[in-house]
């Protein structure tokens, strides 16, 4: 395919938004070692939508995002995941992958010792590609400017941006956000806002874990809330923003 037909392919996706059920957790238990971190999970997510996966620290938020792209830990022990058809509880992180979910760590996981290129290269070494790399530069405009400089001499700000876009450079049907706004300076948020809502525009359903429960709420179509390993709102976003109590027992904002 054309990097033409390539970014034709995923503007024409936008069209299909909202249009029907392409992401779906059922009863999902996963556990480190004997602690039960995970505990009976259901999420429905819709084609094209932006789910807010909110709760305090601890709740297990992070641990499900790990579940869905069948990291290995935690371990998921029972429930299924079903992602555009395809059974991920099934299958292997790798195969996960190629399937089409893509995970931006909180960590952000860069390749030492390769530039920023190199690294949206290798993310497209394995078939399906995403977004082509010069389309990827467009949407990031700071990487294109930084293309040949080391990628983990950037500042925390750019490798986020860098985190999201390899996960954009392959053929992801499912992104998953985590803490991408953790530690960043106002400027940088702002920015990772703007091509989230590009992305959301492109039409990828997404999953955003964020400790900044307001402004992922701001882009997000529903928000679940998870309090001890147990999913205790699922909804809109709106409702959540619009519902001090809610906020205040489940968030504390």
């Amino acid at each position: 395919m054309t990097d033409t037909a390539q970014a034709s392919a995923w503007n024409d996706s936008a069209q299909v938004q909202g249009t029907t059920e392409f992401f779906e957790a059922k009863d999902i238990n996963a556990y480190y070692g004997q602690s039960w971190i995970v505990q009976g999970v259901s999420l429905k997510v819709r084609r094209g939508e932006v789910l807010a996966l909110l709760g305090r620290n601890g709740a297990g938020k992070t641990s499900t995002l790990r579940s869905i792209a069948q990291i290995g830990e935690p371990e998921l022990h029972s429930g299924e995941i079903w992602l555009d058809g395809a059974a991920l509880h099934t299958m292997e992180s790798h195969e996960a992958a190629v399937a089409g979910v893509g995970l931006v760590p909180e960590d952000r996981r860069i390749i030492p010792g390769l530039t920023v290129h190199e690294n949206l290269e290798l993310a497209q070494i394995v078939e399906p590609k995403g977004w082509p790399i010069e389309l990827l530069y467009e949407r990031f405009p700071r990487l294109a400017e930084r293309r040949k400089q080391e990628a983990t001499t950037m500042s925390g700000g750019e490798q986020q941006m860098l985190a999201v876009a390899r996960a954009m450079a392959r053929d992801v049907k499912l992104l998953l956000l985590d803490e991408p706004y953790e530690g960043l300076a106002p400027v940088i948020v702002q920015e990772i806002e703007r091509i989230v809502r590009e992305i959301k525009e492109a039409g990828i359903t997404t999953i955003i874990v964020e400790q900044n429960a307001v402004a992922a709420l701001k882009l997000a179509d529903r928000a679940a809330i998870l309090d001890t390993g147990q999913i205790v709102y699922d909804g809109s976003a709106q409702e959540v923003l619009d519902n001090v109590e809610l906020r205040e027992k489940y968030l504390a904002i």
